[in-house]
């Protein structure tokens, strides 16, 4: 095989930049998984290696898990769950954590594992030696497109997953007719059988048995080709194309799954169904795909500059960044994050699961599973945010099937209404604990998934949306109600047993994790409860209720200030100041949430910075990425983007990276860390969490330069801006909901609309939190920050009215 990687090169020198914007280039076949280009529709997903003697695209389905339905709970633990709780209030912490080992562990199973389909092997007879190769992932069209020369013949492959048709599509062609031959074939390490039936190859499979549960899921994988020209012929060892202009594979996966409790399904008619009902004109599959696609796309741009990197293979990029003169790698990275959350979580397919809809093996790391203590949620941080709301559905269905199956583990396990579960849960929606109660005994991932119905609303303003899930969150704050302890040396309410996770603290010389009262679950009840009262006020219901729940949420232990002048993670002042653990959990209150603002409490900012700063920059890609939106929130862009460059780069293994194809590495492979990095430039250009839309509260010095448009604040704004020297020098406002909008800019502006804010902001969307006053230990350090100087505006808008309120051209 002879690969002239220069001749790629030449072929882009004289290509506009603009067609090279969104596309991740490469001179040679990926080597391993990790090169290979991924696609998909929510449903189906499919990893793209191009090889030229050989294709291989891995295949993906959404439903195909391991196991069957089942919901490990363990019946018994709630005795042994009160007697960590009385350990704990005797602080006898170790042994807590030895009996919360022994007797609160796994029972039954920790959850299943997302599976691979299987994988279309295409055989190219003649193709040994190849030359001006190339390959790319487009972006901005999902089409992913491998092309060579063989004997002078120009052979071209391109891929795409439909989103309006749910079928995988393979066009191949070349410039000299009859010049198409090959063998495809299918394969799975699931597979039961494979078989010709009419014109498709049909493979049968099944998900795998794991830990004590049988294999339920039953799937097919169907191909059928269509020819222009040549010869076609199937049979059971699978499909062979002679001499043809044209070759078109068409390819369909379904399984019996209709949901979580309920495989009665017909795959293989589900399957056939698709085909039959779905083949036509491939120009117009290629169409209605790309205009399905673009509507979510292009509904925000990100302008960063550009430079003569954007010719170069997207690996060597990656390996330059850091030092190079590439502003337009970190825009590709911000859009290529929303291109794999509209392709891998769409309305009525599976959320996003640690790799999206993308796994290889049997058993991905850490079975490709959902873990709820953070990686789940930061899949969707991006969403609202980079105007993909719709693409939460479902998350949110997930969140609706959890309140059902929660309610056993809330009532066998702590004796309480309501519903929740631990830190992990598969297709099945198990709720019990998953892996050894050092890591799984955390009980509070129930109030996090609420936090993401209530920040729907405060995007959106959508009151039936509010309507329908108002019960699980209601449900879910029931269990709190029932299930907060009192603290016994301050009568404050926790959570416990807890652990802050993945973490732990040093007793003595013993490691221990388990406690009362971690940070996290004070902030995110906190949260839970006061969203809860706003939503029962918005909706003018439940306010008795909401009398008792303010009685329970003032009581809620307050953020402590430790002696390293740090933001303490545990009740108690155990910090390390040498600690750089990857999980910063205290943080939360920070970001995702909005309790602490350098505008309402100074000191608790100043801590949580220096929290941070004992943490360090170096961690794991998908901590990386947490991290760039903290900085951002600390409202330092240059630390924020020194993270960027921490993860945009080959991955190492001291800590994490990015992989050839831009997949981020925890390491593995983990996508949350892509989905993590979007949301945190979008945090940098702007920010609305805390009483009003602050525009470029961490621009870096990196980006003097840029414009974007339409990411989404807090109260349906969508904001377009552009700036030079650190001054926007054009924002527009586009209002969807009405009301009040609140600037905070970090320069004086004139407009006729605008006044001088002030008290508090009337648009309900946009307010700031009222936390407690954070307690401050015996500290030397000096609770201080820098805080820029800004200036806030208030006008009022129309809903579906646009506000030009800086443009150069004018002054």
């Amino acid at each position: 095989m002879n690969l002239c990687a220069s001749t790629f090169c030449i072929a882009q020198e004289n290509a506009p930049t603009t067609q090279l914007r969104y596309k991740l280039m490469y001179d040679k076949p990926s080597a391993n998984w990790n090169e290979a280009l991924p696609i998909g529709n929510g449903f189906i997903g499919a990893m793209v290696f191009g090889g030229i003697q050989q294709e291989r695209l891995q295949l993906n389905e959404t439903t195909i898990w391991g196991g069957g339905p089942n919901n490990n709970v363990d019946t018994a633990a709630k005795a042994a769950i009160d007697e960590v709780r009385g350990l704990l209030n005797q602080k006898k912490y170790v042994e807590a954590q030895t009996l919360a080992n022994q007797k609160l562990g796994p029972k039954g199973n920790s959850g299943m594992p997302y599976q691979l389909a299987g994988n279309l092997y295409i055989d190219f007879p003649g193709h040994e030696r190849a030359e001006n190769y190339q390959r790319d992932l487009d972006i901005e069209n999902a089409i992913a497109t491998v092309s060579y020369t063989v004997n002078g013949v120009r052979f071209k492959r391109e891929y795409f997953t439909s989103f309006t048709k749910n079928i995988l599509v393979a066009r191949l062609t070349a410039d000299q007719r009859g010049a198409i031959n090959f063998k495809a074939k299918l394969q799975s390490p699931l597979a039961q059988k494979m078989y010709a039936k009419d014109k498709d190859l049909v493979l049968y499979g099944k998900g795998s048995d794991h830990e004590n549960q049988k294999g339920k899921v039953q799937f097919n994988v169907v191909a059928r080709t269509k020819t222009i020209g040549g010869l076609s012929r199937v049979d059971s060892s699978g499909i062979t194309i002679e001499n043809a202009d044209t070759a078109i594979i068409f390819l369909a996966i379904a399984t019996n799954f209709v949901n979580y409790k309920d495989l009665s399904a017909d795959p293989l008619a589900r399957a056939l169904k698709t085909l039959n009902n779905n083949i036509q004109k491939v120009d117009d599959l290629f169409v209605g795909h790309k205009k399905f696609y673009k509507n979510y796309f292009n509904r925000v741009k990100l302008d960063l500059g550009t430079s003569e990197a954007v010719k170069r293979p997207t690996n060597i990029r990656i390996q330059e960044f850091a030092n190079g003169n590439d502003p337009q790698l970190a825009e590709l990275y911000f859009q290529f994050g929303r291109y794999l959350l509209i392709s891998s979580s769409q309305p009525g397919s599976q959320p996003a699961n640690l790799q999206g809809i993308w796994n290889g093996e049997l058993k991905g790391p850490w079975d490709s599973k959902y873990t709820v203590n953070i990686n789940t949620e930061m899949n969707y941080w991006p969403s609202e945010i980079t105007q993909l709301s719709e693409l939460n559905a479902a998350l949110f269905k997930m969140i609706e099937d959890l309140s059902v199956t929660g309610k056993a583990s809330a009532k066998q396990m702590y004796g309480a209404r309501g519903w929740m579960l631990h830190h992990n849960t598969d297709i099945w929606r198990s709720t019990g604990i998953v892996d050894g109660a050092f890591w799984g005994l955390w009980p509070t991932a129930n109030a996090w998934l609420c936090q993401h119905l209530w920040e729907h609303y405060l995007y959106t303003g959508d009151q039936a949306f509010l309507k329908k899930y108002y019960p699980i969150m209601k449900s879910a704050s029931q269990y709190f109600l029932d299930a907060l302890q009192t603290s016994p040396d301050h009568n404050w309410l926790v959570v416990s047993p807890s652990v802050s996770p993945e973490h732990e603290y040093i007793n003595g010389k013993t490691a221990v994790s388990v406690t009362s009262g971690a940070t996290m679950d004070n902030q995110l009840v906190f949260d839970l409860f006061s969203n809860l009262a706003k939503a029962a006020k918005e909706l003018k219901i439940d306010a008795s209720f909401v009398d008792s729940l303010n009685l329970f949420k003032n009581r809620l232990a307050p953020m402590k200030i430790g002696k390293h002048g740090q933001l303490q993670e545990w009740l108690e002042d155990l910090d390390s100041p040498t600690d750089n653990h990857r999980h910063v959990s205290h943080l939360y209150g920070l970001y995702p949430s909005n309790q602490v603002s350098p505008f309402q409490n100074p000191k608790l900012f100043a801590a949580a910075k220096n929290s941070m700063l004992y943490r360090g920059d170096v961690s794991t890609g998908w901590s990386m990425a947490w991290k760039i939106n903290l900085w951002a929130r600390l409202l330092d862009g240059n630390h924020a983007y020194k993270l960027i460059t921490d993860q945009i780069k080959p991955v190492s293994q001291q800590s994490g990276g990015t992989y050839p194809n831009f997949f981020d590495a925890h390491p593995p492979f983990q996508i949350d860390g892509n989905f993590g990095c979007t949301a945190g430039i979008s945090e940098m250009l702007m920010q609305s969490h805390d009483g009003d839309i602050y525009l470029l509260p961490a621009l870096p010095d990196a980006w003097p330069k840029g414009s974007v448009q339409g990411l989404v604040a807090r109260g349906g704004f969508k904001i377009d801006l552009a700036w030079e020297g650190k001054k926007i020098t054009k924002l527009v406002i586009h209002s969807s909901l009405g009301g009040n909008c609140r600037l905070r800019l970090n320069q004086a502006a004139v407009h006729k609309l605008l006044k001088a804010a002030k008290g508090k902001n009337p648009n309900k969307f946009n307010q700031v939190a009222e936390i407690r006053e954070p307690l401050v230990g015996s500290t030397s350090n000096e609770l201080k920050v820098n805080i820029p100087a800004t200036w806030q505006y208030d006008f009022m808008t129309t809903p579906g009215k646009s506000y030009v309120i800086i443009d150069k051209k004018e002054n």
